[in-house]
């Protein structure tokens, strides 16, 4: 992918087919079709553009109206990125038990997320989009059954697919369903355009749905009607709902697939796992899972066969699931051995001069008449009474921060090393007549109508022990009615004293 782009939309697709080199032993040759390469990181982000498109032509999505979604989360980053650019508000419903960095993505677009019980399950955040999409006139993308889903990978996946393959030949492909919409649009070309390639889908092996031929519950009318009667939680996340999606439903209908491979959740984890540390290839369980079943089937392939299998996402998406489960965040045995191996910023020993640092600045002794009379005038603001003297970078001020927008306390922040305090080292001395004030050099250094609280664990403490509180309260300032909290849970971990 190169060259100039009107929008992000345009980086859609195009993805890269990589052979394993290491992972695949046999005597078959394994691709990976690596869809994190994706703008938002995931095969989902072609669907979200397809969908969103067919509906601006058809007339079904007006300008300026609100999009609505269930999504595991995958679709709705892909929905909050085309819906961002496109300028339409979205809401998404996921059910609670999907991963906190899909959350905070899709919020971080500027998405509302609307959280169902686990317990409900996928049929629950659907009937919950369903109903907030009657009760609003929202526009419902319907993932599961809308043929534009379908449809965005008929006119690029596939195409893409066919063309990487031209020379060699595809025996094999691989993939998962979620929706069915990438299985769908991409086998239906296939069986037409290369009918000697043979479709394999895969499912979780403890909720085999498709495996078990048992047809999915529906009513009358065609809606789905429950759960499965074999689905079972699994580690898949974004794979096999708790139901057979409409375009599943239509692929198996069609005769499009000639294996169902089952797949355990311990294989998927393993092996997205290797597949980073090996391959140098990062995928989330459902990658891991897609891989271990082109891995079975390139086991029993013939000798230079190609088997070819989707990877949907990222493995950033899983940070807090089972898959980083057994990643550390702090130093291994191995690694402290490291560290301890030469004397220099290591934990445990006295710090030591660099033999390359500069000499330090000495201090400032003389106060700048301009700089005190700032800090002055800042400190006898009665409009601004709560006033932080920081630094942007400074984790002590950001925790600072982060207290203030919980209970919603209104404060100015002098950030010292902004561009805006650089010029003659205006923020430095600032900083010199603050001290000299205080008697303190530390930062950040927080005010409340012109008196010193202290630092941030002194402004901690103040609230603690209700002496904040009873400043703000003199100075005509509001705390948000919020859920109380120890305002120690605001530092890092690495800075909390406790």
């Amino acid at each position: 992918m190169s060259g100039l782009y009107d929008s992000i939309l345009e980086t859609i697709g195009n993805t890269p087919v990589v052979k394993l080199q290491k992972l695949a032993s046999t005597g078959a040759d394994v691709y990976a079709k690596v869809e994190a390469f994706n703008p938002m990181g995931s095969v989902k982000d072609r669907l979200a553009l397809g969908v969103i498109e067919d509906a601006e032509r058809s007339g079904a999505l007006q300008p300026g109206q609100t999009v609505i979604e269930a999504t595991s989360g995958n679709t709705g980053i892909g929905l909050a990125m085309v819906c961002a650019r496109k300028g339409y508000p979205l809401v998404v419903t996921m059910a609670e038990n999907f991963s906190v960095e899909r959350r905070r993505l899709l919020r971080f677009l500027g998405a509302k997320v609307v959280l169902t019980p686990a317990a409900e399950k996928g049929s629950g955040m659907l009937a919950k989009a369903e109903e907030l999409a009657a009760k609003h006139g929202w526009f419902l993308c319907r993932q599961f059954e809308n043929e534009a889903n379908a449809n965005a990978h008929s006119s690029s996946t596939a195409p893409e697919i066919l063309a990487a393959f031209a020379d060699i030949g595809l025996d094999y492909w691989v993939t998962g369903f979620g929706t069915g919409g990438t299985l769908k649009g991409v086998a239906r070309v296939l069986k037409k355009e290369s009918p000697a390639t043979r479709i394999v889908v895969c499912e979780p092996d403890n909720s085999q749905m498709l495996g078990s031929g048992i047809p999915q519950p529906r009513s009358a009318d065609g809606r789905v009607d429950g759960s499965h009667p074999n689905f079972r939680p699994h580690l898949m996340q974004g794979w096999s709902p708790d139901f057979v999606p409409k375009l599943t439903e239509d692929t198996v209908a069609m005769e499009l697939i000639d294996r169902v491979v089952p797949v355990s959740g311990a294989d998927a984890l393993r092996l997205a796992r290797e597949l980073a540390q090996q391959e140098g290839i990062l995928t989330g369980i459902s990658g891991g899972a897609t891989l271990a079943a082109a891995l079975t089937v390139a086991a029993e392939a013939q000798q230079g066969e190609t088997v070819l299998c989707m990877l949907p996402d990222t493995g950033e998406r899983y940070l807090s699931t089972p898959l980083f489960e057994a990643i550390p965040a702090d130093m291994t045995d191995a690694e402290k051995a490291i560290s301890d191996s030469t004397p220099l910023c290591r934990f445990g020993a006295p710090p030591q001069a660099n033999v390359d640092e500069k000499p330090a600045v000495a201090a400032v002794v003389d106060v700048d008449a301009a700089a005190d009379e700032f800090v002055s005038e800042v400190l006898g603001d009665e409009s601004q009474p709560v006033v932080m003297f920081a630094l942007e970078w400074c984790e002590f001020c950001w925790s600072v921060r982060k207290l203030f927008a919980h209970y919603g306390i209104a404060y100015r922040s002098i950030d010292l090393d902004s561009v805006e305090y650089q010029a003659d080292d205006r923020g430095g001395k600032i900083r010199a007549a603050v001290s000299a004030r205080t008697g303190f050099q530390t930062i950040p250094q927080i005010f409340v109508g012109g008196e010193f609280i202290g630092g941030a664990t002194d402004l901690f403490d103040a609230f603690k022990d209700g002496n904040l509180q009873r400043s703000l309260a003199d100075n005509d300032v509001q705390l948000a009615e919020v859920p109380e909290r120890d305002p120690y849970d605001f530092l890092p971990k690495w800075l909390h004293p406790r």
